[in-house]
């Protein structure tokens, strides 16, 4: 028996050895249900680690930074908790000062808030940047109120006198303080008193103060009261066009003469007020399904024109001093998706994430499936090559030994490799090859027994 260099398998017999080597591989049914139970395991395992861990379920409750029970933040967190309560999600309420407060509690990782409404012109980047802008809301104007008679034009003009700034968390304690300080009042030169909306206004009317601030919404029950109060008069600013200039996040409003009442009509005249905007804000770790879904909530409980809101609006995404959400901004542009237009949210949640994850998986299987074959090939002819090596060294041992001949040994080892050939099962396509490895096994069992006749 010839090889080449004694180092590869041993020549096959020309034409149909030769031929078998080329043909196509064939699957045998036993193949097909090996090879078809193999990829379902490896898909569903694949299935199963990208559920768990690649793309993880939207969380049952999340977490919402308000403020106080009085005001427009807290009505509209408890609009959010019931519409998203009949969509599976349960949104707990963190009552606080205000949009200060919810402030700190979004740059504390350990608050367990993630949400929170934050009034635009308080966030300072690079601190801020784990936080995105769902959407802006509505106008937030800073209104001022004095006693009737005794309203300026400016801010400066009320240094000197007792000024109710907002309670210490809110977000009009943080505006009205940086608008007072760059109008020349501060606490060396006015009494600065940190009351909240509803206290401030009280305080006002029994003379205890001389100037009420607020930031809030045009419809908040304390700030009706107080604009239909006869003994109170609402500031109209005549630096209002200016305070832009020096604020990127400030914008002038004109509350019109009747806007709240034609009789008797308030405003009597129009007031140049100065507003932000209220923004609802999340971590940049809100699942975007939740992020999506209250987007949908925001649309409906946000829909009454205030003031001064043009129709639609808002809500919008209109940058401020946050950067908005990429899943709230592809939200904005193009809605919803058809799965959640037409689906319950967990349903439709559970079916995006199965395409996300589905798609592909099932393109890295379906090459896969195309390279079988000649996996199959590839691990049949690895078997019979096997065999041919330990025939090699047989043979090769046999030529080269002199003296004394285990013959005994080498036709056990011939036995051996001839039950492996016979009890494997492979495809007929390769059966040439398999009675071509069972005449070389004869080739060498006689070259055994030869060796062996002659050494006796």
């Amino acid at each position: 028996m010839s090889h080449d260099n004694g180092a590869g398998p041993l020549p096959l017999s020309p034409g149909e050895s030769s031929r078998a080597l080329k043909e196509p591989f064939h699957f045998s049914r036993r193949d097909l249900v090996r090879t078809g139970i193999i990829v379902a395991l490896i898909a569903g395992l694949c299935l199963w680690v990208s559920f768990r861990f690649l793309d993880p379920i939207p969380p049952h409750r999340i977490v919402i930074a308000s403020g106080p029970t009085s005001g427009l933040y807290h009505h509209f967190a408890e609009r959010y908790k019931k519409a998203l309560a009949a969509e599976g999600v349960i949104l707990e309420e963190r009552v606080t000062d205000g949009a200060a407060e919810n402030y700190r509690l979004m740059l504390d990782a350990r608050s367990g808030v993630d949400l929170a409404f934050l009034q635009g012109g308080m966030a300072a980047f690079p601190e801020a940047e784990q936080l995105a802008m769902v959407a802006s809301l509505y106008y937030e104007p800073m209104w001022i109120f004095t006693r009737r008679g005794e309203a300026a034009d400016a801010l400066s003009a009320f240094a000197g006198k007792r000024i109710a700034l907002g309670s210490a968390g809110s977000g009009t304690n943080l505006l009205a303080t940086q608008l007072l300080r760059m109008s020349g009042v501060t606490a060396e030169n006015s009494t600065l008193l940190a009351l909240s909306t509803s206290r401030s206004i009280a305080a006002l009317k029994a003379r205890e103060i001389d100037v009420a601030m607020m930031v809030t919404g045009p419809r908040g029950a304390t700030l009706h009261e107080a604009l239909t109060d006869p003994a109170l008069e609402l500031v109209s600013l005549a630096q209002a066009d200016a305070y832009p200039q020096r604020l990127t996040f400030i914008t002038r409003r004109t509350l019109h003469a009747g806007a709240v009442e034609f009789v008797p009509l308030t405003p009597p005249r129009d007031t140049a007020l100065i507003a932000t905007k209220a923004m609802l804000v999340a971590r940049d770790t809100v699942h975007p399904a939740i992020v999506n879904l209250l987007l949908e909530v925001i649309r409906d409980v946000h829909d009454d024109r205030g003031y001064f809101e043009a129709p639609n609006e808002f809500p919008n995404i209109d940058l401020v001093d946050i950067p908005v959400s990429p899943d709230a901004g592809r939200h904005h542009r193009f809605g919803p998706t058809l799965l959640y237009r037409y689906m319950p949210f967990w349903v439709a949640t559970t079916l995006e994430r199965f395409i996300i994850i589905v798609v592909p998986l099932l393109a890295v299987l379906v090459p896969l499936l195309r390279f079988l074959p000649q996996i199959a090939t590839w691990r049949v002819r690895r078997l019979i090559y096997r065999w041919y090596g330990q025939l090699i060294v047989l043979e090769h041992e046999v030529q080269a030994r002199e003296g004394e001949l285990p013959v005994t040994r080498w036709l056990s080892d011939l036995d051996r490799i001839q039950r492996g050939v016979e009890n494997v099962s492979i495809p007929a396509s390769f059966a040439s090859e398999l009675y071509t490895l069972r005449e070389h096994i004869d080739l060498v069992r006689r070259a055994v027994l030869a060796k062996s006749a002659a050494a006796t």
